[in-house]
């Protein structure tokens, strides 16, 4: 039988940003979004881009339900940070395992995806060769961060997939 827990392992002070994160990110999708924002229209991407007028029928259709899905994601992730013990600043670097429960593993590969899509379009971001220029900026080594605690996920998903089918 396989563990019900997934262990990740960050440093107190990457839990603390990535708990300000998800909290940004839930107030970006309940706090009634703007239709221009790319971001959101990220989030909730044409279905017919084809067609401009199926497309508005489709998002005016789906879209809040799009969204309460990603917030109610945000809301298991942050539940499961919530957890975690606040540090004193000389912990920040020392490290802290966040337990996530198996049925919570898709919504922190959800939220964590989403996560990088926002920061793509704020940041203008379109390909891997766009996040590469652009090392230097802090907020692109925060696009890549999350990209590498996803890819981190993704493996411990697909080990357990890989688990289950034995």
């Amino acid at each position: 039988m396989s563990d019900p827990l997934v262990i990740l392992t960050l440093t107190r002070i990457e839990a603390t940003h990535l708990r300000d994160l998800v909290g940004q990110f839930s107030e970006l999708v309940t706090e009634q979004p703007t239709a221009g924002d790319p971001a959101v229209q990220r989030l909730t991407p044409d279905a017919y881009p084809d067609d401009p007028d199926a497309s508005t029928d489709f998002r005016h259709v789906t879209r809040s339900e799009l969204l309460g899905r990603r917030a109610h994601d945000a809301a298991t992730v942050s539940a499961d940070l919530d957890r975690i013990e606040k540090a004193e600043l000389d912990e920040a670097l020392s490290p802290v395992d966040v337990a996530i429960a198996a049925e919570h593993l898709d919504p922190w590969l959800r939220t964590l995806a989403a996560l990088r899509l926002v920061l793509a379009s704020r940041l203008g971001i379109a390909s891997d060769d766009d996040a590469e220029r652009d090392e230097e900026d802090p907020r692109v080594a925060l696009y890549n961060w999350l990209g590498y605690r996803l890819e981190g996920l993704i493996q411990v998903a697909e080990q357990r997939e890989d688990g289950d089918q034995d």
